[in-house]
């Protein structure tokens, strides 16, 4: 399997939050050069497309409807978690939904962050609420800027 992490302050913590689904961890910024330019332009501020092929092939075939359909949700909008779910056919089924963008390997190119709560409230993230609100914050500015 294949993941990302946000930036973290040392390899070690970055080691730590990939997890035990990653077997040897390495940081190969050389040969995913267009990748981390996209990245370091979103994270400056930039409106960045992540169209990227991806194999999923590993995840359920659920969390591959959720995640392929949560990709569709444009930068600096957001979408419920029911209508994630309405998008794969599977009405009623939000919480599983929420189940499996937490299980989401790579952040911001399944932009799980843009998905909350039917009430408008943000809902929940793996990598803590705060940078979701962040990401959000991150977008909607460049959103009205551009």
């Amino acid at each position: 399997m294949i993941s990302v992490t946000f930036p973290q302050h040392t390899a070690e913590e970055a080691y730590q939050l990939l997890g035990d689904n990653i077997i040897s961890p390495i940081r190969a910024p050389h040969l995913f050069t267009d990748l981390v330019e996209r990245f370091n332009m979103y994270y400056s501020g930039q409106k960045v497309a992540f169209p990227d092929k991806l194999d999923l092939s590993w995840a359920t075939p659920f969390q591959r409807k959720v995640w392929l359909a949560t990709r569709l949700i444009p930068y600096g909008e957001t979408r419920s978690y029911g209508w994630v779910a309405k998008q794969i056919k599977q009405n009623g089924a939000a919480r599983a939904t929420g189940q499996a963008l937490g299980k989401n390997p790579l952040p911001i190119i399944i932009p799980c962050h843009r998905v909350i709560a039917s009430n408008g409230n943000i809902g929940g993230f793996s990598s803590g609420i705060e940078m979701k609100k962040y990401l959000l914050s991150l977008e909607t500015l460049t959103n009205t800027t551009q």
